[in-house]
């Protein structure tokens, strides 16, 4: 793919600035190898694996509405392209796709002003997914979609990564060109705590062992329980488009949209752009069975305003933010709109946390 003299500088950028820290890098991954016993040539052949076959995943809510009112999963269908934030004003995590706000800043910081530069355009800017290494069925980071996308492994190599999220800067960084940063910071993670990326009790030697052998086995998204990690992810940041045809390969589903219309048009995308579609366990939760101490006080109440026959799923929260959106001022009660999509956002975390399989 042709990219964008903006998007070739942001990899160009951060490639730079990896190659600059190799020497910590290596001998972190030096140190780590020796001490838990790994041969070089084990570790040199389970990082190709990766690189061969590690797919980003692109979560996101397939019910929230764009600037249109549409639905995400309605206008993926038409459209056929997973637009940037800046692109739908639609965000996940940080609302703040806008020039001058929050995203734009650290994009800035971080890819060293290369989409800041003259005759960039919203749709250069870069998409935003989590490496999917661990193979957890609601995917790499539920927090950010119910959903999600697994993209051709050829997209990796027009990516930029951070260890863990990047609106927080983390020193880690890289891209396929050089990723020792990423790597290092990885098995320190699994030598030093033992556990990564969420999955807990995993050494190096057991990180290695599922590096060699799980990559490129079909998963099984429908059997396997949820993995519920919030927090800890290789972020990647894709540069240039990214076709639903060229270069998407599965996408797996919440279960709460069955037999809706968003699930129908989830069914119609994967039929129109040869896409495999699956379905995880999905998330439900009792009213009686949300914290308050989790994501806030206000949970309980809120699940309990959106909950049918007192159960929450991501359809209903999609429910709830699709009315928020149409009806405000049914909710002037909570408070001002944007601080209730906050706090819906955040009852999704809650779901995702305690929720029960469906």
């Amino acid at each position: 793919m042709e990219l964008s003299r903006s998007q070739q500088m942001a990899i160009d950028h951060i490639t730079e600035y990896a190659r600059s820290h190799n020497l910590e890098a290596e001998a972190i991954l030096n140190h780590v190898l020796k001490m838990s016993n790994t041969p070089i040539n084990v570790f040199e052949t389970a990082v190709n694996n990766l690189k061969s076959n590690a797919r980003i995943a692109l979560h996101f809510h397939p019910d929230r509405p764009d600037s249109a009112m549409k639905e995400v999963a309605e206008a993926l269908y038409e459209q056929g392209i997973y637009k940037s934030q800046f692109e739908t004003l639609i965000s996940n995590g940080s609302v703040s796709a806008l020039p001058g706000g929050e995203r734009d800043i650290w994009e800035n910081k971080i890819f060293g002003g290369a989409y800041q530069s003259e005759g960039t355009t919203n749709s250069h800017r870069p998409k935003y997914g989590a490496l999917n290494i661990m193979l957890h069925a609601d995917g790499p980071a539920p927090r950010f979609g119910s959903c999600y996308f697994l993209l051709s492994p050829k997209v990796s190599s027009r990516s930029t990564f951070t260890y863990l999220d990047s609106h927080q800067d983390p020193k880690e960084k890289g891209t396929y060109v050089e990723f020792d940063m990423i790597l290092a910071a990885l098995l320190e993670d699994a030598f030093t705590r033992e556990c990564a990326l969420g999955e807990r009790d995993l050494p190096p030697t057991k990180l290695m062992n599922h590096l060699l052998v799980n990559l490129d086995k079909k998963a099984d998204f429908e059997r396997k329980e949820p993995h519920r990690n919030l927090n800890h992810y290789i972020e990647a940041q894709i540069h240039g488009n990214i076709s639903l045809k060229e270069d998407v390969d599965v996408l797996v589903a919440d279960p709460s949209f069955k037999g809706t219309t968003t699930g129908e048009t989830l069914e119609m995308l994967g039929l129109k752009y040869s896409i495999d579609l699956f379905w995880h366990k999905g998330f439900e939760l009792q009213i009686s069975e949300v914290p308050s101490n989790f994501r806030g006080p206000s949970m309980p109440s809120l699940a309990k305003r959106i909950a049918q026959n007192d159960t929450i799923n991501a359809r209903l929260i999609g429910s709830a933010i699709m009315d928020l959106h149409r009806n405000p001022q049914s909710w002037k009660d909570r408070g001002p709109v944007k601080e209730i999509l906050q706090e819906l956002k955040l009852l999704w975390h809650v779901l995702v946390r305690y929720g029960k399989p469906l």
